[in-house]
């Protein structure tokens, strides 16, 4: 597999005025490549989040981005726009062209085939079927490649992706809404509604990106939630109850809205014979998960979302769930919801439970950490570490 050349990660900026400007028209057309690329969120997964702009002459002359999983990719999307215009011009890209057969042809070689002398990438894709193969199959074509331009940008755009690949596990949302003296529920476990509508508005709308929601069966037997997104988003998320017991409700709305979105209970070998084939002739599946700690039985699940190519999973459960996440240090982005309410209660639960941490200085950072109103409650958001 021919590998990049030194132009991967270089980044010519001299003294020459000409140079700066091309340097910052880079950035600037790669900029909106990612932008564009942000259209498929939710869409296209389990493959990345892909953006493609064609330039000549200094005019954009065609655009595209990765619309649907299965659909065309960024590239061919952006030179069927182009046409003929392409022969000749730049292409910048958020991610190195494949070069493999997959659900569509190789994008390496339609780029090679429309005549495009210039293609700047913004990073390399470490899919084994590609991971500098695509750049390989242009430079052999004679096309300049520069691999570099925005790559940050580009890697927080496909983080999920990026650790999928990587590591063969999804990425981990934890959310929760809580009083500004960060209570999750009364002491008598009320909760129903700590954040306005605005806010619940942004939860659903998560909920119709992401593959799976996981919830323990507390939860479950507190507030019989359907975890359905409304209205219904790109994708239908995979209910998953963390259950040893496999004592989900046939009667619950989960079960009962089985139709709308598949159900997965995680049970121990522990569970009784007769609740695990009540629930499995119920329509739902009964995923076994042994562990000698619950840290290990959530890495094992995780491990099998992963295999089973899900990207994002978001975690709706209570105090013990996302305390459970948080001590297997297994949470990558939160989304927090903050009512300007005050309930108090020395035994109203907080949102994180589990050991917890010794030291302040051992805590994690977030990064790229935004805050919003919601018409008075406030949206933060950020991502760990």
């Amino acid at each position: 597999m021919k590998q990049p050349t030194a132009l991967e990660g270089h980044r010519t900026i001299g003294s020459n005025r000409e140079t700066i400007l091309s340097a910052a028209t880079s950035d600037h057309h790669m900029a909106r490549a990612i932008e564009l690329a942000k259209r498929g969120e939710g869409a296209v997964e389990p493959n990345p989040m892909v953006g493609c702009v064609i330039v000549r002459d200094r005019q954009v002359v065609g655009e595209g981005w990765h619309q649907r999983f299965g659909g065309p990719h960024a590239e061919v999307e952006a030179l069927k726009s182009a046409g003929e215009a392409a022969r000749g011009a730049t292409m910048f890209v958020t991610l190195e062209p494949c070069c493999h057969q997959g659900k569509t042809p190789p994008c390496a070689e339609a780029v090679v085939n429309s005549g495009v002398t210039r293609v700047v990438v913004a990073r390399r894709d470490p899919f084994p079927q590609v991971d500098g193969g695509g750049i390989g199959v242009l430079l052999e074509a004679g096309i300049e490649v520069e691999v570099g331009v925005c790559e940050e940008q580009s890697r927080s755009l496909n983080a999920p992706y990026l650790k999928l690949v990587e590591t063969g596990k999804p990425w981990v949302i934890a959310k929760w809404a809580m009083t500004l003296d960060g209570k999750i529920a009364t002491r008598t476990g009320d909760s129903q509604w700590i954040s306005n509508q605005a806010a619940r508005a942004i939860v659903h709308q998560i909920r119709g990106r992401v593959d799976a929601i996981v919830v323990g069966s507390g939860t479950v037997r507190a507030d019989d939630p359907m975890l359905t997104a409304r209205p219904a988003g790109a994708r239908a998320a995979t209910r998953i109850v963390l259950d040893s017991r496999a004592s989900l409700a046939v009667d619950s709305k989960l079960v009962k809205t089985i139709e709308a979105a598949p159900v997965l209970v995680m049970a121990t070998s522990d569970a009784p014979a007769e609740n695990v084939r009540r629930l499995t002739k119920s329509g739902c599946e009964v995923f076994v998960c042994d562990g000698k700690i619950e840290a290990e039985r959530l890495h094992k699940l995780l491990g099998e979302l992963g295999q089973r190519r899900m990207t994002n999973v978001l975690i709706e459960g209570g105090a013990t769930l996302l305390g459970t996440f948080r001590d297997a240090d297994a949470i990558d982005e939160a989304h927090v919801f903050i009512a300007p309410k005050i309930i108090g209660g020395a035994n109203a639960p907080s949102p994180i439970g589990g050991a917890g941490l010794e030291l302040v200085a051992d805590a994690k950072l977030l990064t790229d950490w935004t805050v919003t109103d919601l018409a008075g409650d406030i949206y933060a958001r950020g991502r760990v570490g």
